[in-house]
């Protein structure tokens, strides 16, 4: 009896030895499909992420303006004073290093624009702070051509622009109108964007030899006034346009401003900040807030999007310009470090410079990047 006994328990051990296989086998072969299909998921994603992000060139030092060739490659500046060319395949050429280019805080070489008539006049536009004899520090724009991968031929066009370690401004673009729109801070001497004859905290609008532009509000080379340290600039398709704009830093760190501008118009710095109002004053069509920093230091339109490089955000933002009030969204937060310039390419694409050895960020060893983006993907 004793040994039927044993023999019983033996046999329903082995049963429950092969239920639990069955089961186990079962259970495994589920989990490994399912790892199956994430890993062959992830991998999708991340080979359609490659397909819409594509680094087009790296180990750069701060760069700061992009200006596109017609064979589709392209100027870019570095701040310390390099103008590169860098073909469509991402290898650099030094075309040139601009002497006079002062390296100094926020200031050094900076925004870049072609002619209109490029193709056939070969110019191309410069903004660089630099140093007088006694010292002091400026801005200026020139003008030079560019053949056979050099510059030569420099043309000062608009000299002694107010310039500072920080707040020197410096984007450059031709408008729809062919004319030269010139980004200037306050040289960190607020008074002066009030000021309609100091060419400091300003929107200029200059011809191809910089003299003031026909039909300027003041009959000099100021569009608009009250600025801070506007660095980016933009058309929309009706011809409208739009700047961003560095707000107050510090302890008052923030309000960081998208402004539509009109000619003639004062923007308010420094008398009213944010969403403030007064009279015979512009208030920006959004603003970051007193909480949040954008520091927005370009700007590029698509469609009904405008985009911005974030430096302290650390994002590619996008302003939904029709939209009543206008929505702001940050892309890739955090993922490329400080973005600073935002171009359209001739190939419709976004193209985004990183800025993490400006001194304020946090560089990875291939670090300065240029970075292709589709922005129909975003």
């Amino acid at each position: 009896m004793k040994k039927l006994f044993i023999i019983i328990l033996v046999l329903i051990f082995i049963s429950l030895i092969v239920l639990f296989k069955e089961k186990y086998y079962y259970l495994f072969s589920i989990f490994n499909r399912e790892s199956a299909n994430l890993t062959k998921e992830k991998s999708q994603i991340e080979r359609k992420e490659s397909q819409e992000i594509t680094v087009i060139a790296d180990h750069l030092d701060t760069p700061w303006g992009i200006a596109f060739l017609p064979d589709g490659s392209m100027l870019v500046t570095e701040r310390k004073g390099a103008l590169l060319h860098i073909d469509r395949n991402g290898d650099s050429t030094l075309v040139a290093e601009i002497q006079d280019a002062k390296e100094v805080g926020e200031g050094g070489l900076l925004g870049i624009a072609l002619h209109p008539e490029f193709t056939s006049n070969k110019y191309v536009y410069l903004y660089y702070t630099y140093s007088s004899s006694v010292n002091n520090t400026f801005n200026r724009v020139v003008r030079m051509e560019y053949g056979d991968n050099q510059l030569r031929n420099q043309k000062i066009i608009v000299d002694q622009i107010p310039g500072a370690p920080n707040h020197n401004g410096g984007r450059i673009a031709f408008g729809p109108d062919k004319f030269l729109y010139i980004t200037t801070g306050d040289a960190q001497d607020p008074s002066l964007a009030q000021s309609k004859e100091s060419l400091a905290g300003k929107i200029l609008r200059v011809t191809d030899e910089g003299e003031p532009a026909p039909g300027n509000p003041f009959g000099n080379r100021v569009f608009s006034y009250g600025h801070r340290n506007p660095q980016g600039i933009a058309w929309d398709r009706n011809g409208n346009l739009w700047s961003t704009e560095h707000g107050p830093s510090g302890l008052q760190s923030g309000n960081d401003e998208i402004n539509r501008i009109d000619p003639g118009k004062n923007y308010g710095w420094p008398i009213i900040q944010g969403t403030d109002k007064r009279e015979n004053m512009v208030t920006p069509v959004a603003t970051s807030g007193k909480t949040v920093t954008w520091a927005p230091a370009s700007a590029a339109i698509v469609g009904e999007s405008l985009f911005f490089g974030g430096l302290r955000g650390q994002s590619l933002y996008e302003a939904k310009i029709t939209a009543n009030p206008i929505s702001v969204i940050a892309h890739f937060k955090g993922k490329f470090g400080r973005i600073r310039d935002v171009v359209v390419g001739p190939d419709g694409y976004l193209y985004i410079t990183t800025s993490n050895r400006d001194g304020r960020g946090s560089p990875a060893a291939d670090d300065d990047k240029i970075i292709r983006i589709h922005p129909q993907k975003l």
